[in-house]
């Protein structure tokens, strides 16, 4: 798996009175991206709480090209951009699934932490969720 897919619609509650998307909703959709892209390489988010990891965002980035508006069925393409073994970064992709139209990208940079907030170094903490992060990263990974 080199990435991941979700597809989302967007609400009403998403837009404006213009049935434009506000946005701060692409961040929410980023999110979407990034959890399936965990469940799609077969560790759900969820799993990896589970084993004392988490991912608190430390960068976030979102350039608009077009606007999403209500109803529309967005396809959002995530990829990791980066690995280290202190952080992870995601890159995605946000398109209007019916016509193909890119309509933004963005990038989210999170660290790898225990429950106490400390930073953990991930090869150590958990080597077999830091080798499929290595493999489903494949070329992607800078």
């Amino acid at each position: 798996m080199k990435s991941g897919e979700a597809i989302v619609r967007v609400r009403y509650a998403e837009t404006d009175q213009m049935g434009v998307v506000y946005y701060a909703n692409y961040f929410t959709w980023l999110e979407v991206g990034r959890t399936e892209y965990f469940r799609q390489m077969g560790m759900p988010y969820s799993e990896v709480e589970k084993n004392d990891i988490l991912l608190p965002v430390t960068k976030a980035f979102c350039q608009y090209k077009s606007p999403a508006r209500y109803d529309d069925t967005l396809r959002i393409v995530t990829n990791i951009a980066s690995l280290q073994e202190v952080r992870i970064a995601f890159k995605y992709e946000v398109f209007r699934h019916e016509t193909g139209e890119l309509l933004a990208n963005g990038e989210t940079e999170h660290a790898f932490v225990n429950r106490q907030g400390r930073p953990v170094v991930l090869k150590k903490h958990n080597p077999f969720l830091w080798k499929r992060l290595q493999e489903t990263a494949g070329e992607h990974v800078e």
